[in-house]
C-alpha cells in the first residue's frame, strides 16, 4: 500500500528510485519502492540531452502519467522541472497543479533554496501539495555551481548548505534530497533535521537513498562514483539485439514456430 506522509516520515531507511515510463514503473513496485521519482533526469538518460534544463512540463506530465499508470500503489514524486518555479508564485503553483491534477502524483520536488523558491515551497505547501526539496548539487543549475562537482567542502558551502536545509524544512517541505555532499556533513543535517533526507551521492547516514533507474540496471553507459551498478542489462540488451540481427540475416529468424499457416485449400483458391 502507498505510504504517507506521517508514515514517510517514520519509515526509514526510505528507498526511492526513478522511473520514466510504464514497464520501469510496474518494476519499482513489484520491488518493493518506498517512493517513485520521475525526475527531470528523464532529459539526460532519456531523451538524450546534455542536462536536465531542456526538459519541459510537458515532458514530465507525459512520462509521469505512464509512470503512476505502472504503479498506482506507491507515493509519487515529480520534478518540478526548470524555469516553472522560478518565475513567480502564480507560475509555480500553476504547473505544480498541473502535475498533480494530470498525472495523479502525490508531491512534487524543487530544487535549491533561494528566496523566490521557499516562497514556492510555502505556498505549495500551505495549498496542500506536499514538495520535496533538493540541495547540495542541483542538477537544474550546475552549471552556475562549477559543473557536476562536490558541494560542501568549505566552511562556507557546508554552511550554507546546512542553512539551507533548515530553511527548506521551515518553509514546508516533507523531505529533503541531498546530492554529492560530504557524508559527515550529510550526517549532520540528517542530525539536525525534523523531516527525512535522502541522499545521493551524499553516504550511508542519510534516512533514505535514491539512485537513477538505469543506473541501478546497468543501462546508461555513464560511470558513476554515486551509483551502484546491480546488473548490466544494457550490455544484455545489446547482445540480444546483435543475435537477433544475426538470425534474420541469416535466416534463422523467423522460424516455422514463428509463423502462421493457411490451409492448403484455401491457398489453392487464390492461385
Amino acid at each position: 500500500m502507498k505510504l504517507t506522509l506521517p508514515e514517510l516520515r517514520r519509515e526509514t531507511p526510505l528507498v526511492m528510485v526513478t522511473a520514466y515510463d510504464y514497464p520501469g514503473a510496474q518494476q519499482a513496485e513489484r520491488a518493493g519502492m518506498d517512493l517513485i521519482l520521475v525526475g527531470d533526469s528523464l532529459g539526460n538518460v532519456v531523451l538524450g540531452y546534455d542536462s536536465t534544463a531542456p526538459v519541459t512540463l510537458g515532458d514530465i506530465i507525459h512520462h509521469a502519467r505512464a509512470v503512476r499508470r505502472g504503479a498506482p500503489d506507491t507515493f509519487l514524486v515529480a520534478d518540478l522541472p526548470f524555469g516553472t518555479y522560478h518565475t513567480g508564485l502564480q507560475d509555480a503553483m500553476r504547473a505544480a497543479v498541473k502535475i498533480i491534477q494530470d498525472t495523479g502524483a502525490d508531491a512534487v520536488k524543487l530544487e535549491g533554496a533561494s528566496p523566490e523558491v521557499l516562497e514556492a515551497i510555502k505556498v505549495l505547501s500551505r495549498n496542500g501539495i506536499p514538495v520535496m526539496a533538493h540541495l547540495g548539487l542541483t542538477p537544474q543549475t550546475e552549471v552556475s555551481l562549477g559543473g557536476r562537482k562536490v558541494q560542501g567542502r568549505d566552511e562556507a558551502g557546508a554552511q550554507k548548505i546546512l542553512e539551507a536545509a533548515r530553511a527548506v524544512e521551515d518553509a514546508g517541505a516533507f523531505a529533503v534530497v541531498l546530492e554529492v555532499i560530504p557524508a559527515r556533513l550529510a550526517r549532520l543535517i540528517t542530525e539536525r533535521a525534523g523531516i527525512p533526507t535522502i541522499g545521493i551521492g551524499a553516504g550511508p547516514h542519510c534516512d533514505g537513498q535514491v539512485l537513477v533507474y538505469h543506473d541501478v540496471l546497468g543501462v546508461s553507459d555513464q560511470d558513476k562514483k554515486i551509483a551502484k551498478r546491480y546488473a548490466e542489462l544494457g550490455q544484455l540488451a545489446t547482445e540480444a539485439l546483435r543475435t537477433y540481427a544475426d538470425d534474420v540475416r541469416s535466416k534463422v529468424f523467423p522460424a516455422k514456430e514463428n509463423s502462421f499457416i493457411i490451409k492448403d485449400e484455401v491457398l489453392d483458391k487464390l492461385y
